[in-house]
């Protein structure tokens, strides 16, 4: 008779998941395991067991183990005993006799007397530590194991602390295995039919007591699907608020890209301009990225954006993450504008307080047309007339309330000249801006649809005519150094001009700026004593930094040595060589960015990277010069885990997604997203509850909640 014929139903066991269970608290046997805990943010029950295990050690076999080798057993205890150490303040050392099938050997365990009793004949134990060759095994991690399978589908290691080991929290885990069974299932059951996915407590007791693979791919589809599930929620909230639809005709920019504009666009550029062009004529905020190499041409799209706000009779604000990046655009904004009759000013938190006033009063008024600074542009205190178009450079995406902030900045009700009133909503409330978001770190499909799902998506490959290749080099020798540095001197001596970029050490301005000044120092006494020098870094007043950029650019001085704080901005066409020291410190794409401020003018130009010649990302660079194909390498690269500069951290938001191993996954959990709000904008369906639930519980609820208007 089957478990559900009986007459009763009462009689069938059904065990419902208590996830109260999971928020009990973690015991410590001592004190200093608590603290270990505290460290890892262990504090329950539920911590524990979404502490995931890093990997899966198989385990050796005893006649199998090699000299020196460090490698993890499992064994049965034989013999065990304690003897004492003759140095004076060790405790006794532990020997036991243990074996496998394969054959038989001593261990050794230090400072831990007590395992004499634990460990009792019979006792099987998961061991990992180094096998000495004399038949001994120094063990520096252990724990009980009943875990037969282990041997075959390996041991799993988890990320540990001082004061607990890998083995004391498989240990720990094993515990409280149980507790794995009160996890709420988020997935709506026709879903994770369709994709032929295990429950999530069975993906769990994979990850820690299993092969691990099906369950890695179960728990990474759920990290997949909630990020595509909160962006499409935001392309669905955005598609329902009101814009400017500036669909006028092209007076101002038409007389502009003729007349004004000191070049022909490219290709690209003209195709990113009819992209963003169609998206500004929709009743529907823009929310476009726009992706190009350095130099690619990027501003002019961007300034095209903006006239396109100008010409009809609106504001456009152009916000830079930076003082020195703002000034920058601002700079060549003004060129590229030429006799344009078009009012701009720059504000930023160094503007002068009479000159921000007058800015403040004449944004305002309406007065001011074009406005480029810092995020200070969204402060309160910053009011908009007609604010139709924000471009965003350098990839700082807008949270919750700072989108909120630029919305509120977007025009009331304005049917002025220029302006069709059916761009306005004819209630009274504010339309938001169209925006522009801007990189010039090119970034791969899986990438963009990971951290950019709610944008749409333009690349620039093209570069402007009249660009040179650059000539990139790796150095790691004192007579390549040496012939660096000859090969600057043979461009300064020619009337050309080079960037030194000091090491990014760490993290940390004032580390950046020292090292900085003792470089410019260290130079200027001795290779480029006979050359003009000038020192930039992130420390210096905001009147020095532009003091020293504009005697570069103006041909003052020969070099500029600075910090990465050249990566954007700066646009000198007479540098033709870039060195950067320690260059395997930084990223693949803060290096591309470097190189990319040289080659700008009609001259070969050289760029010299000193670090180790067996780094696979400086050698990447030598031999390949697009900006897309880089990317795609430091992708490959971060999944075989090759250190990266610290300016790279961002790709690595998921606890088990790989990518771009798992792009498949990302395409599944992207449709099936788009399935799930098509029928259920809200989430609000019975069985789409606990899926909303656990959205909360990752994202937080001020997205989660606004309601998509019909």
């Amino acid at each position: 008779m089957g478990p559900f014929d009986s007459a009763d139903p009462a009689a069938v066991a059904v065990r419902l998941p208590r996830p109260s269970r999971l928020e009990q608290a973690v015991e410590a046997p001592h004190p200093k395991v608590a603290e270990a805990l505290e460290t890892l943010g262990l504090r329950t029950v539920g911590d524990l067991l979404w502490h995931l295990p890093r990997e899966r050690r198989v385990a050796r076999q005893v006649a199998e183990l090699a000299v020196g080798e460090q490698a993890n057993v499992l064994v049965e205890v034989r013999s065990i005993r304690s003897r004492p150490v003759r140095r004076r303040g060790m405790k006794p050392l532990v020997e036991a006799t243990v074996a496998d099938a394969t054959g038989v050997m001593k261990v050794v365990f230090f400072n831990q007397p007590w395992l004499e009793r634990r460990y009792r004949p019979g006792t099987r134990l998961a061991l990992y530590g180094k096998y000495d060759g004399r038949n001994s095994f120094k063990v520096s991690s252990h724990s009980e194991t009943l875990d037969v399978g282990a041997a075959v589908e390996g041991i799993a290691h988890y990320p540990a602390t001082e004061g607990i080991t890998s083995t004391q929290l498989a240990e720990m885990v094993r515990a409280h295995r149980a507790a794995i069974g009160d996890v709420i299932e988020p997935l709506p059951a026709a879903l994770r039919v369709a994709e032929r996915l295990p429950d999530r407590a069975a993906a769990l007791a994979d990850m820690h007591f299993g092969d691990g693979e099906p369950g890695r791919v179960r728990l990474a589809f759920d990290e997949l699907l909630s990020t595509q599930l909160l962006f499409a929620r935001r392309r669905a909230l955005h598609a329902a608020i009101a814009a400017p639809a500036l669909d006028g005709p092209r007076r101002l920019t038409e007389r502009w890209l003729a007349d004004a504009l000191p070049f022909t666009p490219t290709g690209d550029q003209s195709a990113a301009m009819e992209a963003v062009e169609a998206d500004l004529a929709r009743r529907r905020p823009m929310q476009r990225l726009l992706m190009g190499e350095v130099g690619s041409g990027k501003t002019v799209v961007a300034l095209f954006a903006l006239l396109r706000a100008v010409e009809h009779g609106m504001q456009g604000a152009f916000m830079a993450p930076t003082e020195t990046l703002a000034e920058q655009h601002f700079a060549t904004v003004q060129n590229l504008l030429g006799a344009e009759p078009v009012s701009a000013a720059l504000l930023t938190g160094s503007t002068p307080a009479g000159r921000r006033a007058d800015v403040l009063g004449k944004l305002g008024s309406g007065e001011l047309s074009l406005v480029v600074g810092t995020h200070a542009l969204i402060e309160p205190a910053v009011v908009f007339d007609r604010l139709a178009v924000a471009v965003v450079d350098e990839q700082h995406r807008f949270g919750v309330r700072q989108r909120s902030a630029l919305d509120a900045k977007g025009p009331g009700h304005h049917p002025r000249d220029g302006i069709d009133s059916r761009s306005a909503p004819g209630d009274g409330r504010r339309l938001a801006p169209h925006v522009l978001h801007m990189t010039a770190t090119p970034i791969p499909r899986t990438m963009r649809l990971l951290e950019f799902g709610d944008l749409e998506h333009t690349a620039i490959h093209e570069l402007p005519g009249g660009r040179k290749p650059i000539r990139t080099f790796v150095a790691s020798t004192d007579a390549e150094r040496e012939r660096a540095y000859e090969r600057i001197r043979e461009e300064l001596r020619a009337g050309r001009q080079a960037f030194v970029v000091c090491p990014l050490v760490e993290e940390s301005e004032a580390l950046q700026a020292r090292a900085a000044t003792s470089e410019f120092e260290r130079l200027a006494r001795g290779e480029l004593s006979d050359f003009r020098l000038v020192l930039l870094h992130g420390q210096m007043r905001p009147r020095d930094k532009q003091a020293a950029m504009a005697s570069f650019a103006a041909g003052g001085a020969d070099v500029l040595v600075a910090t990465s704080v050249i990566e954007v901005g700066i646009d000198v066409p007479n540098a033709t060589v870039m060195l950067v020291e320690n260059a395997e410190r930084y990223g693949i794409s803060q290096l591309h960015q470097l190189r990319g401020r040289i080659g700008r003018g009609g001259h070969a130009s050289v760029c010299i990277l000193f670090g180790p010649k067996e780094s696979k990302r400086l050698r990447a660079l030598a031999e390949h010069a697009d900006g897309f194909r880089l990317a795609e390498i430091d992708l490959e690269l971060r999944r075989e885990g090759e250190l990266v500069g610290t300016r790279q951290s961002g790709y690595g938001e998921f606890d088990v997604a790989r990518l771009p191993e798992d792009e498949g996954l990302l395409e599944r959990a992207r449709r099936r997203a788009a399935e799930l709000l098509a029928s259920d904008p809200e989430l609000q369906r019975p069985e789409n509850a606990l899926l909303a639930d656990a959205l909360r519980e990752r994202y937080g609820v001020a997205e989660l909640d606004l309601p998509i208007p019909a």
